[in-house]
């Protein structure tokens, strides 16, 4: 009794024309009382409506009628308009209306996708839109609510597909493609950068070679010497592979939102594109994550999988509350990364004063490795410094935002002075600036 109440009673819903015609049956009723002429008219309409309900009520119920799916990826890109797609098809032999109301994850807030549209015997429909998340976790989705009504139009039978399904959104990974782009191609000799061959000083072996006067006899092999008869020795390259690891903090410095993202998730988009890129460059990639304590150390590699490896820890990081710990990292990095190689430090600094204090730190790591302090400008101070001012509160507000803004230029010469390399940039451009930083540190071969 039960299933047959949840499958005939509960998804059963009233159309707002069988209101009408029921409204049209009550005014003959009432016009009885003054025409009476009318007779048995409004007992019979009342009769047709009836016997047209349970009609409606049939044809509907008698198959089911209509199948639907919704073709999702398989993970979600963090940050990226996503493609979702319904496939809706008609097994009815006759056209009905369908209204199709997709259940997405609560986290989007968003209530409004509602789709109304006519449907012919055996045709197949889709039904296309984008969701943009803009936090990492797990989303998920209900059901596909599709309500189907016949040509009569009285009644409408609901149809639920596909409830409870979980899509994990990842670090932005959609436009991947168009930084590989970046690394395989020469766009940096446009910007006057060139390619310097320099005389390999690292232990990375290249070929076997005839001895020449001049070659250096520490290299001799006599093996092949053995084997030739005449002196032999090895030719060594440039260590094309080096240890690119990006350094994330993620205390509270990186809470500060932007288009719906934190500073932290363009921190792990940036990072994900630059470890792509990084690998397709012959380069390992790695990966350390800081707030008040060392959270999360990905040793440097440049496998098949370690893009997945990166992307599934980066999944799980969430801002902390607290400073960032940098003697920790400064000892962490000491530990973990044994050869010189280039340092990714994405943070954000909003006082000339809190970069000072982090500035010892950050000579001890420029003084073993190539490291790259990336922060980020306050783009809502740079839009008030540009705004003309109408009064004297104005010129306040805009005279505070000018000054910040030159602190922010006077971080980037102090850390320059110090040998470090900075990238200053707005959220949205910042993994097209890193990557292109670090791709004009590569064809430099600074590392």
């Amino acid at each position: 009794m039960k299933k047959i109440i949840e499958q005939y009673y509960t998804n059963l819903f009233l159309n707002d024309r069988l209101f009408m015609v029921l409204g049209a049956c009550v005014v003959l009723f009432l016009l009885k009382f003054f025409f009476h002429w009318l007779g048995y008219i409004p007992q019979v309409a009342i009769g047709a409506v009836c016997m047209l309900f349970f009609t409606d009520v049939f044809i509907l119920y008698r198959q089911n009628g209509i199948e639907a799916k919704r073709i999702t990826p398989k993970r979600l890109s963090n940050g990226d308009e996503n493609p979702i797609q319904i496939e809706i098809k008609n097994r009815y032999g006759f056209e009905v209306r369908a209204r199709v109301i997709d259940e997405i994850p609560f986290q989007f807030q968003v209530r409004d996708k509602d789709f109304k549209f006519g449907l012919k015997s055996a045709e197949v429909k889709s039904i296309h839109y984008n969701l943009r998340p803009t936090k990492r976790g797990a989303y998920d989705f209900g059901f596909i609510r599709t309500y189907i009504s016949s040509p009569l139009g009285l009644v409408s039978r609901r149809f639920n597909f596909d409830g409870a399904v979980v899509l994990p959104v990842y670090p932005s990974f959609i436009h991947l493609g168009q930084y590989e782009l970046m690394a395989v191609s020469n766009q940096l000799t446009d910007l006057g950068i060139k390619k310097i061959r320099k005389i390999g000083q690292s232990r990375e072996f290249d070929q076997i070679k005839n001895y020449v006067g001049g070659d250096d006899i520490r290299t001799l092999n006599w093996k092949a010497t053995a084997r030739k008869g005449s002196l032999m020795v090895n030719t060594y390259t440039d260590e094309r592979s080096q240890n690119i690891y990006c350094l994330i903090d993620k205390s509270r410095v990186m809470r500060m939102p932007f288009e719906g993202l934190s500073l932290l998730d363009y921190a792990i988009n940036a990072s994900v594109a630059l470890a792509k890129v990084a690998m397709l460059k012959e380069d390992k990639a790695g990966l350390i994550t800081v707030s008040e304590r060392i959270g999360s150390i990905l040793p440097a590699d440049r496998k098949a999988a370690q893009l997945g490896s990166i992307m599934n820890v980066l999944y799980q990081e969430k801002t902390r509350y607290l400073e960032s710990n940098l003697e920790a990292l400064y000892s962490c990095v000491r530990a973990v990364v044994k050869q010189r190689g280039l340092l990714i430090f994405f943070t954000n600094f909003e006082s000339l004063s809190a970069l000072q204090r982090q500035m010892p730190y950050l000579r001890r790591l420029a003084k073993y490795h190539l490291l790259l302090v990336v922060f980020f400008e306050n783009t809502e101070l740079k839009a008030l410094s540009t705004e003309p001012a109408k009064n004297i509160e104005g010129i306040y507000h805009k005279t505070i935002a000018e000054k910040f803004i030159y602190e922010k230029k006077l971080m980037v010469k102090e850390l320059n002075k110090n040998g470090i390399l900075t990238v200053l940039t707005a959220p949205q451009n910042l993994t097209i600036n890193v990557v292109n930083q670090y791709l004009a540190i590569k064809a430099q071969n600074r590392i």
